[in-house]
């Protein structure tokens, strides 16, 4: 007996412990189903201590039907819209208009206003009585200063100087510069030197006192003018 209540007795022992262990699981798992669901389905079961916890809603305000009002259409404008021959389409047309005759162009006179009939200064214009605008300059106070180069397009008669021999001997050369005031006639007046090697200034000053020019001329009128005269020595080789 001890053996058959120790070890397994290889089949011989025949129990019915697996059904009452299948049937207690099954009346302890109703019994604690049911003890959760009943106080889901009547909360009157609860203990009055859990029932104070619960919070219940207020009932939702009536709120009385509105009869919806139809909405008006809005105001179409029915007016005739103005076609622009330049506005792009709202469709796309099913071909391309092809004009048979041209545009009309129309003509602008380019001088329309400048003293033409029906400009601004014709006889028909506007400013018909208006008097005659007369320009006034103001006469130079002094020598009006020329550059060089003007200087140089104005001479008609040029006398070329003479190489002096001591600055041939010297093997001297260069460019003397002189200042000068021309006359309204053209004569050369206040002739003096500037700067230059020393053995050709008198030469230069010799040839270009008797250069005449052609008078300057401003608005018309013949000036006094102030310039520079560039006298230049080279020697031959």
């Amino acid at each position: 007996m001890f053996e058959d209540s120790t070890f397994e007795s290889a089949g011989r022992i025949h129990t019915r412990s697996r059904r009452w262990m299948i049937a207690a699981f099954t009346f302890n798992a109703s019994i604690l189903l049911a003890c959760v669901l009943v106080p889901l389905i009547y909360l009157e079961a609860l203990p009055p201590q859990t029932q104070t916890i619960l919070i219940t809603l207020p009932p939702a305000p009536h709120v009385p039907d509105q009869v919806a009002k139809p909405s008006k259409p809005a105001p179409q404008n029915t007016a005739a819209i103005p076609q622009d021959p330049y506005a792009a389409p709202r469709k796309i047309p099913p071909g391309i208009y092809i004009p048979k005759d041209p545009e009309p162009v129309a003509f602008v006179n380019p001088l329309e206003g400048v003293g033409v009939p029906g400009g601004f200064d014709g006889p028909d214009g506007p400013f018909e009585h208006r008097p005659a605008i007369r320009v006034v300059h103001q006469a130079p106070t002094g020598p009006v200063r020329i550059s060089t180069m003007v200087q140089e397009g104005l001479v008609f008669q040029k006398t070329k100087p003479v190489y002096p021999p001591i600055a041939i001997a010297a093997r001297v050369q260069g460019t003397v510069v002189l200042a000068a005031t021309i006359s309204k006639n053209g004569v050369i007046e206040n002739l003096h030197v500037m700067g230059g090697p020393p053995l050709l200034q008198q030469a230069a000053l010799n040839a270009v006192s008797t250069w005449r020019y052609r008078p300057y001329l401003l608005d018309g009128q013949p000036v006094e003018v102030e310039t520079t005269v560039n006298v230049v020595f080279t020697l031959g080789r």
